[in-house]
C-alpha cells in the first residue's frame, strides 16, 4: 500500500516561480509548503531555492509526480520509492519547454548536435557533456538567446551568430560582439552524422550558410500542461496552459497555478514575483475566506492576437499580459463585451511576439457576469 503524507500546501515545480510561492507562502505562515521537483539539480534558481529553505518551506528534488490519486492528492515516485501526498492546496508551477526543431518545421537533414536550450542547459551542467565547438543560436526571445550563449561560452564553444526572425533594438547589448542576424529565417539543416551547417535567409532574400556543429533553438515555449491536464483543469485555447482568473484560481477548487505554466516563458524575476502573488490567494482559501468561484466570464484575444493572461474574470488581479502573434505597428487595443466597449487604447510602441504587453485591469469592473466572453482584439 502507498503510503500517504499530508501537507498544507503542495507546490510542483521548483523553478522560479515555484520558489517564490513556497518562499512567500512559508514566510506568511501557511503551514507545511513542501516542493516537489523531478530534477536533482535545480541550477540556475539555486539562490531561489535557498531563500524557499530560510523561509521554512521543504524542498524534495528528485521527485517525479506520476499522476492524481484523488481531489488535491498527487501519487509520486522517487530513488526512495512511492508515495501519495494530499493537500489543502495545491500549486502547479510546471513551467514550460522549448519548442524542438521538428515543431519548427525546420527543414533538413537529422544530425547530431541540433538541441533546444533546456537540452544545452543540462548537457552542460548537469551532464558536463562535450557539445561541439562552434554554434549558431535560433530565437525570438532576447532572454532565452541569451542565456543559451552564455551557457555555451562558459563551456568553451564559438557562437559564431545569433539568428533572429525579429527586429531586435540594439542587439549588441544584448550579445557583445556577436553577430546578430536579425530578420532572418533558418530554412535548413546540413550535415549526416554531425550537423555541418545552418542555411538562413535574410529578409531582403538573400541566403548563406553558418557553418557550426550545433545549433541551438531558444525560446517559443510550450506550457508543460500534462499534470494539469490530466487533473482536469481547464486549459486556455489561446496560451495551453491552465485557464485562470486573476488569483491564479484554475477550474478545480484548490489548484492554482502559476509562472510559465500559464503562456510559455518569462523572465526569471517575473516568474519569481508572479510566484509571490500567488500567495496571499492560497492563504485566503485556506482560510476559508475566499470561496472557490465558478466558471466566470472568459477572457479571449482575437487574432492577431495570441493569448491574454488571464484568461477569465474572476477575484484579484491588476492587470492583464496580451501577446501578439507577429509584428504589429503602434495597434489599438480593444476590450469589449457583446459589442459594449470597455478599454480602447493605442499602443506607442510595436508590439511583438517576444514580449507582453500589460493592460490596466480596471475595465473588469464593468464585465456583465452574465454576458459573453469579453474579447480582447486589435484594431
Amino acid at each position: 500500500m502507498t503510503p500517504v503524507r499530508t501537507v498544507d500546501v503542495l507546490v510542483v515545480g521548483a523553478g522560479p516561480a515555484g520558489l517564490g510561492a513556497a518562499a512567500r507562502l512559508a514566510a506568511l505562515g501557511a503551514g507545511t509548503v513542501e516542493v516537489l521537483e523531478r530534477e536533482r539539480d535545480l541550477g540556475a534558481v539555486r539562490r531561489w531555492a535557498v531563500a524557499a529553505r530560510r523561509a521554512g518551506a521543504v524542498l524534495r528534488t528528485g521527485v517525479t509526480v506520476t499522476g492524481w490519486a484523488g481531489p488535491l492528492t498527487l501519487d509520486t515516485t522517487s530513488p526512495a520509492g512511492r508515495e501519495r501526498v494530499a493537500a489543502r492546496a495545491v500549486v502547479l508551477a510546471t513551467g514550460a519547454r522549448e519548442r524542438p526543431r521538428a515543431a519548427r518545421l525546420v527543414p533538413g537533414t537529422r544530425p547530431a548536435g541540433v538541441l533546444t536550450g533546456g537540452e544545452l542547459r543540462r548537457a552542460v551542467r548537469r551532464h558536463r557533456q562535450d557539445v561541439g565547438t562552434r554554434a549558431v543560436v535560433v530565437g525570438t526571445e532576447p532572454d532565452a538567446a541569451r542565456r543559451a550563449v552564455r551557457t555555451l561560452r562558459r563551456a568553451g564553444v564559438e557562437v559564431a551568430a545569433l539568428v533572429t526572425r525579429e527586429r531586435w533594438r540594439a542587439p549588441g547589448a544584448l550579445t557583445g560582439r556577436l553577430p546578430v542576424l536579425d530578420g532572418t529565417a533558418v530554412t535548413g539543416l546540413l550535415g549526416r552524422g554531425r550537423l555541418s551547417g545552418v542555411r538562413v535567409r535574410r529578409g531582403d532574400g538573400r541566403e548563406a550558410t553558418l557553418a557550426c556543429d550545433t545549433v541551438v533553438f531558444t525560446g517559443e515555449w510550450v506550457p508543460e500542461h500534462e499534470l494539469a491536464r490530466s487533473g482536469g483543469v481547464a486549459l486556455a485555447p489561446g496560451t495551453r496552459g491552465p485557464a485562470v482568473d486573476g488569483a491564479f484560481r484554475t477550474s478545480v477548487a484548490g489548484v492554482f497555478a502559476v509562472g510559465a505554466l500559464l503562456h510559455g516563458g518569462a523572465s526569471t524575476v517575473g516568474a519569481v514575483v508572479r510566484g509571490r502573488a500567488v500567495a496571499a490567494p492560497v492563504l485566503a482559501y485556506l482560510s476559508g475566506r475566499a470561496p472557490w468561484p465558478g466558471a466566470g466570464v472568459p477572457v479571449v484575444a482575437d487574432a492577431p492576437l495570441r493569448w491574454v493572461v488571464p484568461n477569465r474574470l474572476g477575484a484579484g488581479g491588476g492587470r492583464f499580459l496580451v501577446r501578439a502573434a507577429r509584428p504589429l505597428v503602434r495597434p489599438v487595443v480593444v476590450v469589449s463585451q457583446d459589442g459594449v466597449l470597455l478599454l480602447r487604447r493605442r499602443v506607442w510602441r510595436a508590439l511583438v511576439p517576444s514580449r507582453s504587453l500589460p493592460l490596466p485591469a480596471g475595465w473588469a469592473a464593468r464585465v456583465d457576469p452574465g454576458g459573453g466572453p469579453v474579447r480582447v482584439r486589435v484594431w
